[in-house]
């Protein structure tokens, strides 16, 4: 069985960072993609950034290029997201997820596997 379990989310103000790391348990993440997602009050879930398995090749959302980093550590099983320059509108629960194949992608129908979410508020 496979455990997704998402942590680091908080309250920060506008330009500050925060990092987020997707723990895996069941599934080694080196062979599968993994990918963020977000969903805002009111909102729809949406894409934020994709690693595939085994290249590691990495996928941005036009919201959050040069600001996010995504990042896998192989040694340690787990999938960071290194949010910098925070805006108020990066404010959601923030989902990490796995897919059962190393090709990554950015619809949520695609991945199997998800966390419970971790919570990102950034304060003007």
């Amino acid at each position: 069985q496979v455990q997704l379990v998402e942590s680091g989310g908080g309250l920060v103000q506008t330009g500050n960072s925060l990092r987020l790391s997707c723990a895996a348990s069941g599934r080694w993440f080196s062979n599968y993609a993994t990918g963020w997602f977000r969903q805002a009050p009111g909102k729809e879930r949406e894409f934020v950034a994709s690693v595939s398995g085994i290249s590691g090749i990495t996928v941005y959302a036009d919201s959050v290029k040069g600001r996010f980093t995504i990042s896998r550590d192989d040694t340690k099983n787990s999938v960071h997201l290194q949010m910098n320059s925070l805006k108020p509108e990066d404010t959601a629960v923030y989902y990490c997820a796995s897919r059962s194949t190393r090709f990554a992608s950015l619809r949520l129908s695609d991945y199997d596997y998800w966390g419970q979410g971790t919570q990102v508020t950034v304060s003007s």
